[in-house]
């Protein structure tokens, strides 16, 4: 099992966007320090949930901070990208760090950001999975050219610069519906399994793409990502108690709400393709301690994490995305100690 940490960079009451850049750029540092495999960023728009809208800015920066880290995406929302651009600027980032460069790739849901960028959210998937398409195209290709329904190259093109991996730099698909697991399973591209979902949710998905992969004759291996909550202390006593506090301390509504629901702004209801998510971000984030505790969270003392963690490795995950307190206003010092507590007491456990 690899383990890799998430960044949110969610910007907190208080905070200055540099303060917020600077505390998670420690922490990345941290990260490589602690012999944690990679980090991956969360890509978002026009408010503070998350505040880098160019990961591969951020990316290109840590690079040059960092000598080992696998420098990730989580992930790139395609539909809201010129794919050009995107291919480009991830090439130049495998580039610039080595060879590091994991993509995190996505159709993205927040119907508030579509908005924004005069894009119909109805028409994500079809535009995610062009845009991958010409991405692809364009890394694998000498001379490419391509005319679509959304994109378009004009001339044959050639990128400059390429990637430094080959054929290209990992891809990881965010993925937990069983259409979509499916659907990217056929074609051999892992997923990435957010942590809003349930452990049952995201185990069935591994489950599925598994089978179907095996079943399209795509070789054994493929690396699956699967991003949780992630916090360990000394006894299951604190870490409830913590958890409790941590509660306390954010409106989880500021984050599961209408802005945030994949709804088409024309009808009111869940935008075509987005069905199976209709209810979760309109539940103001509800849900009690214990739902969190048994179903949702990887937390607790270290035994009892480290079984959770298993039952994830079982399930044919090979690689956990910690996010270890993107909605947790906490102080650096303390997130730092979070951080090796679990690298020390856990991680070993799994090497």
């Amino acid at each position: 099992m690899k383990f890799s940490t998430f960044h949110l960079f969610h910007r907190f009451d208080g905070q200055s966007f540099k303060d917020v850049y600077d505390y998670h750029l420690e922490l990345i540092e941290l990260a490589e320090e602690l012999g944690f495999d990679g980090v991956r960023l969360a890509e978002h728009h026009f408010r503070d949930y998350g505040v880098v809208p160019n990961l591969f800015t951020m990316l290109a920066h840590a690079a040059a901070r960092t000598s080992r880290l696998r420098l990730g995406t989580g992930i790139v929302v395609l539909p809201l990208h010129n794919p050009i651009h995107v291919a480009e600027e991830a090439a130049l980032v495998d580039v610039l760090s080595g060879g590091r460069l994991e993509l995190g790739i996505g159709r993205g849901y927040q119907s508030f950001e579509f908005e924004g960028f005069g894009i119909d959210l109805a028409e994500a998937r079809d535009r995610f999975n062009e845009a991958l398409e010409v991405i692809i195209g364009l890394w694998t290709q000498e001379a490419y050219q391509h005319e679509g329904k959304f994109y378009k190259t004009g001339a044959e093109v050639s990128l400059a610069p390429r990637p430094l991996q080959t054929p290209y730099p990992p891809l990881h698909v965010a993925a937990v519906s069983p259409e979509t697991v499916t659907m990217y399973a056929e074609r051999g591209l892992p997923i990435l399994a957010d942590p809003a979902a349930t452990f049952r949710k995201v185990v069935r998905a591994a489950e599925t793409w598994r089978e179907t992969a095996a079943q399209a004759r795509h070789p054994d291996g493929a690396e699956l990502v699967v991003a949780r909550s992630v916090y360990v202390a000394p006894t299951l006593e604190q870490a409830r108690a913590d958890q409790a506090r941590f509660e306390a301390s954010f409106d989880r509504s500021r984050i599961f709400n209408e802005r945030s629901a994949p709804i088409d702004p024309k009808t009111g209801r869940a935008a075509q393709g987005f069905e199976y998510y209709q209810d979760r971000y309109l539940k103001g984030g509800s849900v009690s301690a214990d739902f969190r505790w048994e179903q949702l969270e990887v937390i607790g003392d270290p035994e009892r994490v480290i079984e959770q963690i298993a039952l994830l490795k079982d399930a044919g995950f090979s690689n956990l995305l910690c996010d270890f307190g993107s909605t947790r206003p906490m102080p650096l010092e303390e997130m730092k100690q979070v951080m090796r507590f679990f690298a020390a007491e856990v991680m070993p456990a799994f090497a």
